[in-house]
Order: C-alpha cells, then structure tokens, then sequence
C-alpha cells in the first residue's frame, strides 16, 4: 500500500501532520458513520482498515524509516503525482516465492485475518478518539472519562441514545440522565469515553462522529 496517498500527505509530511492526518482520514472513512446493513459498509471497513495500517506505519519513525526506504528502493511514485486510485496502489512485490526478499509483511499490523485487523484498527482509533475528545472538552483525565459536556451532547442525539443511557442506569429518573448528574454515574463506573462510544446505538455513533468531524475538520469535512 502507498501508504502517503491513503492519508492523503506528501512523503515529507511531519509526524504531526501524519497524526493530523490520521484524525482527518478515520473520521471520515469511518464504519459507523453507515448504518450497519448499508451497502457501503464492508468498502467503509476495509478503507478505515487501510488506513489505520498506514498510521501504525508512518506513526512510529523507525517504522516509517523502513517503510521509506523499501518505497524509495522499489521506485514508488511520489504520492502527490497523478490521479490514481490510492486504494489500487499495491508496494511492487518480489516474483520470487523464496530466496529471503524484502519483509513486505512487516508494514502495517501484520495482522493474521481481518478480524484481527478490525481488532486492532478499533483499539488504535480508540486512543486517537479519546484524545480528540479531550481536545473537545468531551473526556478528561488519563482514562478519558466522559465530561458532563460528553453526555449532554449524547443526551441530545437521539431518543434511542436516551433509552441507552436509561437501560444502563437502572432505576434513573429521565429527568437525571443528561449533563453533570449522569456523567458522574457513569464515570463511577470507570468506562472511558470511547467504551462508551462502542456500546451506542449505531445510528448515534454515526451522529456523534460526524458531530466530531465537524468540531474538529470543520474546514475539511462536513457533518
């Protein structure tokens, strides 16, 4: 994978840049953004998979260097010539099936099916997520836990994001379950932020992403 082209940066981007990047890209390719049976769903996750290869990638500077010089010795085109499809750009393999070769495996997570892949692809967009939050006012402290600004905003999706907070407080009066009053019930219960996310209904995950998107890509990605 030409990794540059996927996160839409040049390959002298900076390590900020590749992070910024990263934030822009997944939040708009994310899978929760379609309603679960949609038909774009499965191309959605294989993207936002992509994707999350390319930041483990580039990320890491002793990885990126590895990747870098394997892309330069293989002749790759520079990422920001032509209008290729970066989706369709594979890193030239060896022909040879043996005699040692460039660890292509290497790049990416490595990861054994896609499963796995999905595994991993959650769990890092989960620690970039709940930064974007703190950034936000949405989560605090080391453990992200969400803000009363987090549940009000959750409050205000939709009534399906109410039944959930309600079925998961039982006993809690309507009147109670949005601001302050809840965040601090909830955060007795130690979950971060992005757990939080995770046990959503899908249609309020695909509200609170773009509701994101648009707070922090206001003047690259609509909401």
């Amino acid at each position: 994978m030409d990794y540059y082209k996927i996160l839409e940066i040049s390959p002298s981007a900076t390590q900020q840049q590749v992070r910024d990047a990263y934030k822009k890209q997944a939040l708009k390719s994310h899978p929760d953004r379609v309603p679960s049976d949609s038909p774009e769903r499965p191309a959605r996750t294989k993207k936002f998979q992509k994707i999350n290869d390319a930041y483990y990638t580039l990320s890491d500077p002793s990885r990126r260097r590895d990747y870098d010089s394997a892309r330069s010795y293989h002749g790759f085109p520079d990422a920001s010539a032509g209008d290729s499809d970066p989706e369709e750009e594979e890193i030239p393999r060896q022909s040879a099936p043996s005699g040692g070769g460039f660890p292509w495996s290497s790049f990416g997570f490595g990861a054994k099916d896609s499963k796995e892949e999905e595994k991993f692809s959650n769990e890092q967009f989960g620690g970039v997520f709940e930064e974007m939050l703190r950034e936000e006012g949405l989560a605090e402290g080391q453990e992200a836990r969400p803000t009363g600004k987090f549940w009000s905003l959750v409050g205000g999706l939709s009534g399906g994001a109410m039944g959930f907070i309600v079925a998961n407080f039982p006993g809690a009066l309507a009147g109670a379950v949005a601001g302050n009053r809840l965040g601090a019930v909830r955060d007795a219960r130690g979950k971060s932020v992005y757990s939080v996310f995770q046990e959503l209904p899908q249609g309020d995950k695909a509200k609170l992403l773009s509701e994101l998107a648009a707070k922090v890509f206001a003047h690259a990605i609509g909401s």
